[in-house]
């Protein structure tokens, strides 16, 4: 049968158990800094990282409502427009499926113009800053 310890982790020392938890357990525990890291508070409240981080934003956000509004679309057309999405174009095939098809060429066309403006706008930005900070690209 197993043994249960009636002692909690946090009532032990860490030398007792070989672990330390860090805050939660009331041991605080902060990792050093080794010397040379990049202070990435510092990164971050910077003028480049708060400009990356827009030029981000520009593109995603509208991105996503587009992509958002346009699903919601078809789905309220599926739910409600029956005879819509229903209408016959050729043989089999509907306007239902048609737009059905259509989401899945949006979404390749969306994630296409991503990594086209990420080569383009982010990846440089991102490099150049690396590059200043002294981070390697491995």
């Amino acid at each position: 049968m197993t043994q249960v310890v009636h002692t909690p982790i946090t009532a032990r020392a860490p030398e007792q158990t070989g672990v330390s938890f860090g805050g939660i357990t009331g041991h605080p525990h902060t990792p050093p800094v080794p010397s040379g890291a990049p202070d990435f508070t510092a990164i971050h409240d910077s003028a480049q990282f708060a400009a990356l981080r827009s030029r981000f934003r520009r593109f995603v956000f509208p991105m996503a409502a587009l992509f958002v509004c346009w699903y919601l679309t078809y789905v309220l057309l599926a739910a409600y427009a029956h005879g819509f999405m229903s209408h016959r174009l050729f043989g089999l095939v509907t306007v239902g499926l048609v737009f059905g098809l259509l989401q899945f060429a949006s979404t390749i066309a969306i994630t296409a113009a991503y990594v086209r403006f990420a080569r383009k706008n982010i990846d440089p930005a991102i490099a150049q800053l690396r590059a200043e900070v002294g981070v390697s690209d491995t």
